[in-house]
């Protein structure tokens, strides 16, 4: 059966995501010439001189806070306070991937490829834009982790396309089901609700 214009245009996307990723693995491995440093054990390792070299750009506590606008200051509480949510949220998902998953058979996440915390390491940051750079990093890659989650929850229980366009869809929506195709939903089922194939790429949790 010869594929339709949509599949010939997903193919080709998926091949240019492949040669995005590699050239975005290029790049970082260029950035790890430049700026001097390693990957160790998950660990990243600077040339002494590049560390001493970045701690000169450092800027003070005192200066930091002192400079900062007031309604900066005024909204710093609503802020953090989200940490509160997003923390149940990857407790929540992580139980539920680690009970249903192992029910359903869908291969689990893996949180430590969406909860990537590294920038604490910087010399050049002093100790709140550390704590500030590892928040940004843990609820980004919560919410990245907990969609995918639910994307895969989504190709076991639905995996329907919508009537509307999506936007930016996770990586199993391209292979749902057609809107209104209710032989195919039925012949699915009948099939014992097998997990229809995401994009080349995603991870499952080992």
């Amino acid at each position: 059966m010869s594929k339709s214009v949509l599949e010939e245009i997903e193919d080709r996307l998926r091949a240019t995501r492949a040669e995005l990723e590699q050239e975005r693995d290029r790049q970082m491995e260029a950035g790890r010439e430049q700026f001097r440093y390693r990957l160790s054990r998950g660990k990243v390792r600077f040339d002494r001189e590049m560390k001493g070299l970045q701690k000169a750009y450092r800027v003070g506590l005192w200066p930091y806070i002192t400079g900062a606008r007031i309604a900066i200051l005024l909204t710093a509480p609503v802020i953090y306070g989200v940490a509160i949510p997003l923390a149940l949220l990857d407790l929540s998902v992580t139980i539920y991937q680690h009970i249903c998953f192992r029910v359903y058979g869908i291969e689990r996440v893996r949180r430590s490829d969406y909860v990537v915390i590294d920038r604490h390491m910087l010399a050049y940051l002093n100790l709140i834009e550390k704590f500030n750079c590892v928040y940004c990093g843990y609820g980004n890659g919560v919410i990245a982790y907990a969609r995918e989650i639910a994307g895969r929850t989504e190709a076991y229980w639905c995996p329907i396309k919508h009537a509307r366009r999506v936007a930016d869809p996770h990586a199993s929506f391209a292979s749902f089901m057609e809107f209104g195709d209710a032989q195919t939903y039925r012949d699915w089922l009948a099939g014992g609700r097998k997990v229809r194939a995401a994009d080349p790429g995603t991870d499952a949790a080992k």
